[in-house]
Parts: C-alpha cells; sequence; structure tokens
C-alpha cells in the first residue's frame, strides 16, 4: 500500500488520543493520529514524523501522523495500513499459505463479529482477522498494546468458525522490518495471550509478519516465529 503525499514532522505533544501537535516547516499544527492505540514508546517529544497530506476542504486537519522513526528505525502507525498491506498480500497469493485463492471479500460479518478478510480458496472458506503492531523492543514484537477485550471476542469468534468447517487465521502485521519474534503481551492483558493460546489450540492459524516500510508505503515482508509460552 503506498501514500500520496507526505511530510515530515516533528511531535510535540499528544492532548488526546485522536489529534497531535505537530511542527511543521517551522510552524506548529494539528494532525490527525491514524491510530488511537497509547503508542507512548513511539510518540516521545522530539521524535521525527511521517505525514500523509490531504487537500479535502472538508477536513479539520490536514496532515495524519502515519509514521515515526523510532532511532534510525522507520515504523508505519497507521491503524488502516495493516488491512490494505494483508489485502494486497492475499491477493498475491499469501505465500502459498491458504493453498490457491480464488475470492477475496473484506469485512465480513460471522456469528457476532466482522471479520477483516474472507477467502474462497480451493481448501475451502476462511476467515482471516488482521492485527495492526507497533509495539517491539530488542528485536520482539508484542500485541497489544492496550487491554482488548474486542481483541478476546474475535479470538473467541474464530475458534468457532473453525469449529464449524471455515479455516480461521489471525494475522499479525508488525508495522516495521527486523522483527526475530512475536509474542502476546502478557503484562499488559493476559487474558488475551491466553485467548490466543486457546485459538491456536482449536485450530486457529496465528500467524505474524514483518513489514517492509518506506516514507511512501508499506508491504508485509517475511514471517516472523511466534511464542505462546505464557510468561510469569
Amino acid at each position: 500500500m503506498r501514500y500520496d503525499k507526505i511530510a515530515g514532522g516533528i511531535f510535540l505533544t499528544r492532548p488526546n488520543r485522536f489529534i497531535a501537535r505537530v511542527m511543521m516547516e517551522g510552524k506548529e499544527v494539528t494532525a490527525h493520529v491514524k491510530n488511537t492505540g497509547r503508542c507512548r514508546e513511539l510518540l516521545v517529544p522530539g521524535a521525527r514524523l511521517l505525514l500523509e497530506l490531504s487537500d479535502n476542504p472538508k477536513r479539520k486537519t490536514a496532515a495524519s501522523v502515519i509514521g515515526v522513526y523510532k532511532g534510525d528505525r522507520l515504523v508505519n502507525m497507521d491503524s488502516q495500513a495493516p488491512n490494505l498491506a494483508a489485502l494486497e498480500w492475499v491477493q498475491a497469493g499469501a505465500d502459498g499459505l491458504f493453498g490457491e485463492i480464488y475470492e477475496v471479500r473484506r469485512e465480513k460479518t460471522y456469528g457476532n463479529s466482522r471479520f477483516d478478510l474472507y477467502l474462497e480458496t480451493e481448501s475451502g472458506p476462511w476467515f482471516v482477522e488482521v492485527k495492526g503492531v507497533t509495539l517491539f523492543a530488542d528485536g520482539v514484537a508484542r500485541f497489544p498494546d492496550a487491554p482488548t477485550e474486542r481483541g478476546v471476542k474475535h479470538l473467541e469468534e474464530l475458534a468457532a468458525c473453525h469449529r464449524d468447517g471455515y479455516g480461521a487465521a489471525v494475522l499479525f502485521v508488525i508495522q516495521t522490518e527486523g522483527m526475530d519474534l512475536f509474542k502476546p503481551n502478557w503484562e499488559t492483558h493476559r487474558e488475551f495471550g491466553r485467548a490466543l493460546h486457546r485459538a491456536g489450540q482449536a485450530g486457529v492459524k496465528i500467524l505474524a509478519y514483518d513489514c517492509l516500510v518506506q516514507e511512501n508505503g508499506m508491504q508485509l515482508h517475511r514471517p516472523v516465529p511466534v511464542d505462546l509460552n505464557e510468561e510469569a
């Protein structure tokens, strides 16, 4: 997935989860933050930002925060990017993980959940839920960065899909490159980690991929090993 118009900026403050105060070209401006997660380890005063620019006169802000440099590492923090990158990956064959794919649909409902992707494949239909990951340290990516009861519900519904004869998978899209391992964030939301472990035992495919992130776009890159062992 790609962006059309981008610019650089410097992060100042985040008054609420929807906006940030940013220094752009010597002026302090308000920018939309395209991620309602905490992102505290990324949005620190003085951090270099990437912003997507808009010409839409109806918008309250002319720029949206889509990326941040953590040291020399570029991290995409656009919460819409993982779904778009995952869609492109699936349309390109998903590395053969689902066999031949005949049809792809977005936002399909099953039970009480609406999943990001629905695939018709040679092995039957699949539901795939996509989760963007921006929390990492020392080569280990973790999800979530805040408690997510909605995420637990999605995992339980995926397990129900599999019991009813559908293929089911959760895809963690790590929005940076060079990760060695993916783990649940046990410290932040232990129940999510346990729900992920239960889902894996029930037959849900647990996938994690890191991404090639550039200033003008992002694409899935390579699979990252998943460790579901519970931590104290």
